[in-house]
């Protein structure tokens, strides 16, 4: 499997780094195939979703030490690289890694990956702190998987510059919004895309949580998954959730939770800069990518189901794709505005106290009524805040239209 430069680049360099290294993300977004190129040679590789040795590291966490004092006694030069794959499989591990690092760090180097963050809180497992470098992992980021421009795109020239691994087939915005950008995806035939995002959205979120015994009552979490999908995207409504999942307001928030904790959804705040009165603060939540969120929502996963209703599904996609960005950057946020008047900018970009806002429009023509909730925003937060604003859309070409306003095709993302 190929894999991209920006999964790559940041774990490199990051790991030589003497410290322990952990890697979230959620299933299938590429954990274990990226460590198995960057790691080839690695002394030990530990995989705990293999169901025999999860159970003999759950009886006796301590073999982990005895195994890595092996490799030593039997003459490992230099450091040897140990790789525990889904870590959180068995939490007391991360106790046996603490005392092999406290006492030999010199002998070892320890990478785990995780794909929950949940049974390491709720078992309050040792996360190793002062020892430990946290990673993620997401999606295919556009950088990742260009788009099918034979020329201009800004995305296929960064490519051409840059050797090294090759990117992710090119994939046209209608894929993208259908299928969603999971490595595995990106690379199956596209007849068996639909089949395999419902065998993601039910077969392993049902195993994951059932084998972490994080949902009892497998029905009601079914109904609340479908309605949270089928809202991803639009402002969390606790009520309305509890109400047509049988299940109370606060249940229904830890199970928004658990989506977060699991790396397949994430809460985008509502910004809390605006000057105008009557400012909606209720988080929007989206799932964390958009072929998931079709299959567990129950919809047909294909472009015609895309076509049918293009604009918020766009707009989910151009909101994801900031968020991974922002977080393989490490730094900056990203939130929305919305009053109860209706005046809305659907993404807001804070980095190094700049605000960059943005629309997302299924348009081919932008015009300057595109911009109008942009410019209202630019003239509230003043030149040196937010300079410009963006409108991304299906333009062939960047237009200005609107002073402070450039109107983007998606590719140019």
């Amino acid at each position: 499997m190929v894999f991209g430069r920006w999964r790559a680049a940041g774990l490199r360099r990051a790991l030589s780094r003497p410290y322990v290294h952990v890697l979230f993300g959620a299933r299938q977004t590429g954990k274990s195939t990226l460590l198995r190129a960057l790691l080839p040679h690695a002394s030990l590789w530990i995989d705990l979703s293999d169901p025999a040795q999860r159970s003999r590291y759950l009886a006796r966490p301590e073999t982990l030490v005895e195994e890595c004092r092996a490799l030593s006694a039997h003459g490992s030069r230099g450091r040897a690289r140990v790789v525990i794959d889904e870590a959180q499989a068995v939490p007391a591990i991360f106790d046996a890694v603490q005392h092999l690092y406290d006492a030999e760090r010199d002998r070892f180097e320890f990478v785990l990956s995780g794909s929950s963050a949940r049974k390491l809180r709720t078992s309050h497992a040792n996360l190793l702190p002062g020892r430990s470098m946290l990673h993620r992992l997401y999606p295919l980021a556009l950088a990742e998987r260009p788009a099918p421009h034979p020329t201009g795109s800004l995305v296929l020239r960064a490519f051409k510059r840059r050797p090294g691994a090759p990117p992710f087939p090119a994939a046209d915005l209608e894929d993208r919004l259908a299928f969603g950008e999971l490595p595995g995806i990106a690379l199956a035939a596209e007849r068996d895309r639909p089949a395999l995002l419902h065998a993601y959205a039910y077969v392993y979120l049902e195993e994951e949580l059932r084998r972490e015994a994080l949902i009892k009552d497998w029905a009601p979490f079914a109904r609340f998954l479908r309605l949270a999908a089928l809202a991803s995207g639009d402002l969390v409504n606790y009520a309305a959730v509890s109400h047509d999942a049988g299940v109370s307001a606060p249940t229904v928030k830890s199970h928004y939770q658990l989506l977060e904790d699991m790396f397949v959804g994430v809460h985008v705040p509502a910004f809390s800069g605006s000057l105008r009165k009557h400012v909606l603060s209720t988080p929007r939540f989206l799932f964390f990518d958009v072929g998931v969120r079709h299959a567990a929502a129950g919809l047909p996963i294909s472009r015609a189901t895309v076509r049918a209703n293009p604009g918020p599904v766009f707009e989910q996609w151009v909101g994801i794709e900031l968020w991974k960005r922002l977080q393989y950057l490490g730094r900056g946020g990203l939130s929305y505005l919305r009053t109860k008047a209706g005046a809305e900018v659907d993404w807001i970009v804070q980095e190094d106290g700049r605000l960059v806002p943005i629309e997302v429009k299924w348009t081919e023509r932008p015009d300057r009524t595109d911009a109008l909730h942009l410019l209202a925003f630019l003239a509230e937060q003043g030149f040196h805040r937010a300079p410009m604003g963006y409108v991304v859309c299906r333009c062939a070409r960047p237009l200005e239209i609107a002073p402070r306003v450039t109107a983007i095709p998606w590719w140019m993302l």
